[in-house]
């Protein structure tokens, strides 16, 4: 039956345009709470992983500089020369990794970015990409939108949240692509050492797996031993692609700066699907970005120093609370068993922040496996970690 024009205007369904990948995904579990935070007053929010640390006057001034000098055109793809060299310099001297600068590195817009570029080039419909979680939010949903079948592993706070060599062995079947590697990791803080490492890639290489390892908060580790990448163990170069940035490491959320390393077979049509997409990152920002790794370390050890603190404080106080907390050796987030008060972490978040002000993030907005913790984010001053504390002491004592 044809509609009159009339008609027409008054009954679009518009689901049926959509794409049903896109229409099914669910939004984050993240931004509710930082959303409701923002409509109340007198609320400490500790929901978003964002450092509270100015970016760096010297990178700041670079980009000014940038402006200053007209230096507002398009970059190549790639992202420019002098940025990727830079990049390939800093992942030498931190990691031992050896890549080249022409072939092997993409700049993209932020690392989430380059995880839905990576993704899109290597998933096809039906494969299966393995997810240990707890993890960040946009895994699931963008291995989704390529088509794939997210797989996802349930870590342990016995393990301290680390993949164990059983997990991941008994996940694998043989439409299994992908592992995203997601160390150190948001929401837990846990970390992979080298010892964890070397049991893992010889599964992956068994199973000839290729690995996508997030490591967009390597320079956040504590307690002396440095990130090590699975990318530098043996036979494990050829197979990962490296994601990393500068949000997290140097204060640089806004200025929308990440880059992955990895074979040039597979950095190559990320490059074209970026090339459609994006075109190239922006142009100051990557200017910024050369500033921030070529004098950037110092920066870094301040800010990880007054992490490490917070990190303490936030643990401590947790736990003398009754809120079990394992110390988490990475990142910016702490991740606390709920389970003691009898409420999903739902519940608690809802009530924390409703009758305390305080905004914290459901530990099942993480995975299923997140239920019964709550991530808190550690990215705040000493004032306002103390005052939380404070608020969720009274909370748990009128629950009594």
């Amino acid at each position: 039956m044809r509609l009159t024009r009339e008609e027409a205007t008054f009954v679009i369904d518009y689901s049926k345009y959509l794409n049903d990948r896109a229409r099914v995904i669910k939004p984050s579990g993240i931004r509710r709470f930082f959303d409701i935070a923002n409509e109340m007053e007198d609320v400490i929010s500790l929901s978003i992983g964002e450092p509270d640390f100015f970016t760096p006057w010297h990178i700041r001034e670079e980009g000014i500089t940038t402006l200053e000098k007209g230096r507002t055109r398009y970059t190549p793809n790639r992202g420019l020369m002098a940025l990727r060299e830079e990049i390939c310099r800093f992942l030498k001297r931190k990691y031992d990794l050896e890549y080249t600068a022409a072939t092997d590195i993409l700049v993209t817009v932020g690392g989430s970015e380059a995880i839905d570029m990576a993704l899109r080039c290597l998933v096809g419909e039906g494969d299966e990409v393995i997810i240990p979680e707890p993890c960040f939010v946009c895994y699931d949903p963008l291995t989704r939108m390529a088509g794939g079948v997210p797989v996802s592993i349930a870590t342990k706070a016995e393990n301290e949240f680390r993949l164990t060599p059983e997990e991941l062995e008994n996940a694998i079947t043989d439409k299994t692509k992908v592992l995203i590697f997601p160390y150190p990791n948001n929401p837990t803080g846990a970390v992979m050492r080298r010892e964890h490492l070397k049991a893992l890639s010889e599964i992956i290489i068994r199973h000839d797996l290729i690995v996508l390892s997030d490591e967009i908060y390597s320079e956040l580790t504590y307690g002396g031993e440095p990130h090590v990448s699975i990318a530098s163990l043996p036979g494990m170069k050829e197979r990962t692609i490296v994601i990393n940035g500068f949000s997290k490491t140097y204060a640089m959320t806004g200025w929308r700066m990440g880059y992955a390393a990895g074979p040039k077979e597979i950095i190559s049509p990320m490059t074209k699907l970026h090339q459609y997409g994006i075109m190239s990152a922006p142009t100051m920002s990557q200017y910024a970005a050369i500033e921030a790794l070529k004098n950037g370390d110092d920066d870094i050890a301040e800010m990880r120093d007054q992490y490490d603190m917070r990190r303490r404080l936030i643990v401590d106080g947790l736990n003398r609370l009754g809120l079990t907390c394992f110390e988490p050796e990475g990142a910016f987030y702490v991740f606390p068993s709920i389970q003691s008060t009898g409420m999903t972490s739902d519940e608690f978040c809802e009530r924390l922040i409703y009758d305390k002000h305080v905004a914290v993030v459901p530990g099942s907005a993480f995975g299923a496996c997140g239920e019964g913790f709550v991530r808190i984010s550690y990215a705040y001053s000493i004032k306002h970690l103390a005052e939380a504390l404070n608020r969720i002491g009274a909370f748990l004592k009128e629950l009594k």
